[in-house]
């Protein structure tokens, strides 16, 4: 990618559990170049989490001393430091006052700092506690509306409440992605599965899970005898129990806010918003595509915390 380099005026890193993404972005917001490597948190050695930043990010630095905000696992307990977590109702304004900075080194002995945002937290009626580490960048990266609500599919999907000025008034953390993958690779049910499509068995489990979400691991089990009893094809399964497990979520949500919005933000990667804009579909709920990406959540944070390179007249 072309880039102007006299224009760079931050470095944005998402670094979440298995990768670590760099941006060089001008002052407007702009991403000027881009860096990754399967650096992810999970993968440093001894600690050593100087290493893949500055491989990614080594060459910007040496051109120019840059400021650089990070978000995700790198601010977790399992990261470099430990970055508070704000309470709920969130707002940017706050987060950008709360940055953790860590300094290091580059390979010439220069002085810098990684500026960590905080992630968030919330109580829900429980008592239970939830928290996010990288998804709020991307919320308020994506200037929705008072009152919206967004999911935000992946393996540990999110879904969160909106009020003014992109403040993150609640969310909920529903760990269907991970549940998938152990259930179909390491469980009983895998065992009667095979690869296909099926978007009538997937409504069926999308119908099944928000109607009868009291019953979960009941209803889980349905997926294995569907297939004992041959209501379903082996191709099918896998299917039924995808629309199961995000039925549930739509269960779960229906019953904490008592009513379900006409729409939805979806944000994330395509083939799995794809997937929940099916599954919302199912029970008459209208998808809407929001496009953010996490750069954009960095860089409002940088501006709020004054900390950008500002180019000379």
């Amino acid at each position: 990618m072309t880039t102007s380099r006299n224009d760079a005026a931050l470095i944005a890193v998402d670094w979440g559990t298995t990768n670590l993404r760099a941006y060089l972005l001008n002052a407007k917001g702009k991403i000027l170049d881009h860096r990754s490597c399967p650096g992810g948190v999970m993968s440093v050695q001894d600690r050593n989490f100087e290493a893949p930043l500055l491989s990614v990010v080594g060459e910007w630095l040496a051109q120019a001393k840059l400021p650089l905000i990070a978000a995700g696992m790198i601010g977790s307990r399992q990261g470099w430091r430990e970055a508070p977590y704000l309470p709920c109702p969130a707002r940017i304004e706050v987060a950008a006052q709360q940055l953790t900075a860590v300094p290091f080194q580059d390979s010439q002995g220069q002085s810098h700092q990684l500026l960590i945002g905080a992630g968030v937290q919330c109580v829900d009626d429980s008592g239970l506690h939830d928290v996010m580490r990288g998804e709020e960048t991307q919320l308020w990266g994506s200037d929705l509306s008072d009152g919206a609500v967004c999911i935000l599919p992946g393996t540990h999907c999110k879904w969160a409440w909106m009020g003014k000025a992109g403040e993150i008034q609640k969310f909920r953390t529903y760990m269907t992605g991970e549940l998938f993958a152990l259930l179909t690779k390491h469980g009983i049910l895998g065992r009667l599965m095979k690869p296909g499509q099926d978007d009538l068995a997937f409504k069926r489990g999308v119908l099944l899970g928000k109607n009868d979400s009291a019953h979960a691991s009941h209803i889980i089990f349905s997926a294995r005898t569907a297939g004992l009893m041959g209501t379903l094809a082996a191709e099918s399964l896998s299917e039924y129990l995808s629309g199961i497990l995000i039925g549930l979520e739509i269960g779960s949500s229906l019953k904490m806010t008592g009513a379900l919005p006409e729409q939805i933000h979806l944000i994330g990667d395509d083939e799995l918003c794809m997937r929940y804009a099916q599954a919302l579909h199912a029970v008459d709920i209208q998808a809407v595509r929001s496009q953010s990406e996490a750069t954009a959540g960095l860089w409002k944070l940088a501006q709020a915390a004054g900390c950008m390179k500002v180019s000379s007249p």
